[in-house]
């Protein structure tokens, strides 16, 4: 199993945590899509590194055409020579109606196609395959010479999609390169719910699970030195805001607590955001998050995900310190 890093928007330009993380020896660096584009933030960090794989967490696909995540992407794949994991999520309803001002339909069967998409724009790119791509909800049919980019030696990204549920975790299983799971999980949902529908999806598709990579960015609530619960109270107040999500109310289920998700919906519509962590008992923060001392940490992790997935970030909350962190990462040398 693979140890992540995530990277933050950097404004001065200068990517020198990209720097550090290739140089401390993570796998691969994750940016999220909150605030800023995470694929021009991954141009910047592609310039000051030569190895470290560069992932989104993820590109909203469909706040965006397929061509225009396919140019970006493409852009990317070449500045970093090849080392792009182009990490897809569908976001919600409300988001791609409201606030990106674009169709909301079918989240799964749309996912699917514009993962196709990407594939056949890459492919016309650099195959020179004619692009005749033609389905329910994207069609790309018109490509000149003039706007089409060189073909390049790195050939297309990997394509992650994020899921929760179990249509969009077959598509993931059926097309992409790699699986991104939700921070808000269980090992009972991974084992009973997440695993079995992307072996249905690769089975759809002919494909076995040596073909797909696993990635779980994590939550990891340790007691920092000194008993400080910093880190609990905030790993408590994600989870809270997250289960309180109608669609993720079958991560609750796998350990007998979904009748929360209806007083902790009840609290987000009211904006009571403060009140909702105290709602997260020990029972459900040690079902979601990884416990313990932060010496520990990194066997712990790979006792409860080592055999279900193949890579794992520590979940990013600014109450942990940089010196867990590192202590995170040296423990997880011994895997």
């Amino acid at each position: 199993m693979h140890l992540d890093t995530t990277l933050d928007f950097d404004p001065t330009g200068r990517w020198d945590a990209a720097a550090q993380a290739e140089a401390d020896g993570y796998s691969a660096a994750w940016v999220t899509e909150v605030g800023h584009d995470p694929l021009a933030m991954l141009a910047g960090a592609a310039g000051r590194t030569t190895t470290l794989a560069l992932g989104t967490s993820i590109v909203v696909a469909f706040g965006r055409s397929p061509l225009i995540t396919a140019t970006l992407a493409n852009d990317v794949q070449i500045l970093s020579q090849g080392r792009l994991l182009l990490g897809l999520g569908s976001q919600i309803k409300p988001h791609i109606e409201k606030r990106y001002s674009m169709p909301w339909s079918r989240p799964a069967a749309r996912m699917r196609e514009y993962v196709l998409a990407l594939r056949a724009i890459w492919s016309a790119w650099n195959d020179g395959a004619a692009l005749n791509f033609r389905g329910e909800f994207y069609r790309h049919t018109l490509m000149t010479p003039f706007f089409s980019p060189a073909p390049h030696a790195y050939g297309a990204p990997k394509v992650f999609v994020a899921a929760v549920g179990e249509a969009m975790t077959e598509v993931a299983g059926e097309v992409a390169d790699g699986l991104l799971v939700h921070p808000f999980t269980t090992v009972a949902y991974l084992r009973d719910v997440t695993l079995p529908a992307l072996e249905r999806g690769l089975a759809r598709a002919g494909r076995t699970r040596d073909e797909i990579e696993i990635s779980l960015s994590g939550f990891v609530a340790s007691t920092e030195a000194g008993g400080r619960e910093d880190v609990r109270r905030a790993v408590r107040d994600q989870i809270a805001f997250y289960a309180s999500t109608p669609a993720y109310r079958g991560v609750l289920a796998s350990i007998g607590r979904d009748e929360l998700q209806v007083p902790l919906a009840a609290l987000a519509r009211r904006g009571a955001w403060a009140e909702m962590g105290a709602l997260i008992d020990d029972e459900i923060l040690d079902a979601v998050a990884v416990p313990g001392e932060p010496a520990a940490a990194a066997a712990a992790i790979l006792q409860r995900f080592g055999a279900l997935v193949d890579r794992f970030s520590v979940y990013p909350l600014p109450e942990m310190s940089p010196a867990t962190r590192r202590q995170i990462l040296e423990g997880s040398r011994a895997w």
